[in-house]
């Protein structure tokens, strides 16, 4: 046994072992959204997949808490570091009270455009939001430090802890709407998502001032990374908000699960995306050429995103009676083209990070562009839920080639 533990130890590298935890963390979250798939049914399960949409919306928002952090972290040092550091603990505590106040004094609002069975869901939802944002602090820390392992312990703590509370609860608490046992859910994971929290001594409500120069650099990748996150939200989820508003919830219910699955690659990339940022940055530092790094990851995601849509295409409903159930299989056609439009977008989102880590905005702008596309083709075309995934699948083939357009022209000048 310990000859085995030397091995892994001695053969595997820490970024070897993040990606092999975010992989046992995405596949939890699969699981846990896949049986509340099979145990609801559809039109509960509509319910279920609004709040889990707020999740991802969450995580977007507080993600640029986490990547503020985990750029500046690899560059300032000592003095500066700590008074970055606290007020960002400090900006991200307040930001996170005043979203969870809106959610809960908005959740009649919510319940009523969203057409769910309840509001105190969205009130438990939003009690939780202050520490998600604590949470996302901590993890930028270790991302740009590269502690990759106390990144994945805090991202196992709060997948496991959701999984287990929601459906403890739901087994022995029946008599609870199942949407507030979500909810519960949700909240509880925030908590257990904070260990490990090493960084306590930034926790402080005093503002600590940060040089000009620096504050000044801080404000300015914040600002275009809340810009860049906002289009992340606008991509990845206003689809499924969408949907739940325009179709029934039985169709909505079904549109969710399309969306589970077909995102899977977009899940996978995003383990990419978390390690590629610190090490542009750090090569950036050091003098040395980043367009390697970015080839490789690239390859990565189209070999991921080529054979998942394969995989889509040729076993649809196997796939989804294997995943949800009979109750589903009318989606079955739409699989494979939901799963190439996550697809593009996936491969789009490496070169939108790419030029994020280095300072360029100009595809950032541009997946802000294209989602607005994307929203409006939604609210002009929405005849079916067929019609919905065609008009995404055209919004993101066109931002890949503005993407690779902006690439092209900027390897070109070099």
């Amino acid at each position: 046994m310990e000859l085995t533990l030397d091995f892994i130890k001695k053969k595997i590298q820490p970024e070897q072992l993040f990606m092999l935890s975010v992989l046992l963390v995405n596949g939890g979250n699969y699981l846990y959204n896949l049986v509340l798939g099979r145990v609801l049914g559809p039109e509960k399960f509509a319910d279920a997949a609004i709040l889990i949409t707020f999740l991802l919306v969450l995580s977007f928002v507080a993600m640029t808490f986490q990547l503020v952090t985990a750029k500046f972290s690899v560059i300032f040092e000592k003095s500066v570091f700590k008074a970055f550091i606290s007020n960002t603990f400090r900006n991200a505590l307040i930001t996170g009270i005043i979203l969870g106040l809106a959610i809960i004094f908005f959740a009649t609002n919510l319940q009523s455009f969203f057409k769910t069975t309840s509001s105190s869901m969205f009130i438990v939802f939003g009690m939780g939001v202050p520490f998600y944002f604590l949470m996302s602090v901590n993890r930028g820390v270790f991302q740009g430090r590269k502690e990759l392992k106390s990144l994945s312990v805090t991202y196992q703590t709060e997948m496991i802890s959701r999984l287990c509370i929601t459906f403890l609860i739901l087994a022995f608490l029946q008599v609870l709407d199942t949407s507030l046992v979500i909810a519960i859910g949700i909240f509880c994971s925030f908590i257990f998502g904070l260990f490990p929290f090493k960084n306590k001594q930034f926790l402080q409500l005093k503002s600590i001032a940060l040089p000009t120069i620096e504050k000044k650099l801080v404000k300015n990748f914040f600002l275009i990374t809340a810009f860049y996150e906002l289009t992340q939200i606008v991509i990845n989820n206003s689809d499924i908000l969408l949907v739940k508003h325009y179709f029934d919830a039985n169709e909505a219910g079904l549109y969710a699960s399309l969306a589970l699955i077909g995102r899977v690659v977009y899940f996978i990339a995003w383990m990419f995306v978390m390690l590629l940022l610190p090490s542009v940055i750090q090569l950036k530092k050091e003098g040395k050429s980043t367009l390697p790094i970015l080839v490789k990851y690239l390859g990565y995601i189209a070999f991921i995103a080529i054979t998942i849509v394969l995989g889509c295409y040729l076993f649809p409903e196997t796939i989804i009676k294997l995943l949800f159930g009979k109750e589903y299989l009318q989606i079955a056609p739409l699989l494979w083209k939901y799963a190439l439009a996550t697809g593009i977008f996936a491969i789009s989102n490496i070169f939108a990070y790419y030029y994020l880590s280095l300072d360029k905005y100009v595809p950032v702008v541009l997946s802000g562009l294209f989602g607005m596309l994307q929203i409006l083709l939604i609210l002009f075309f929405h005849v079916s839920l067929t019609q919905v995934v065609h008009v995404q699948i055209l919004a993101m083939v066109l931002l890949l080639v503005v993407q690779l357009g902006y690439f092209f022209y900027k390897d070109s000048n070099r």
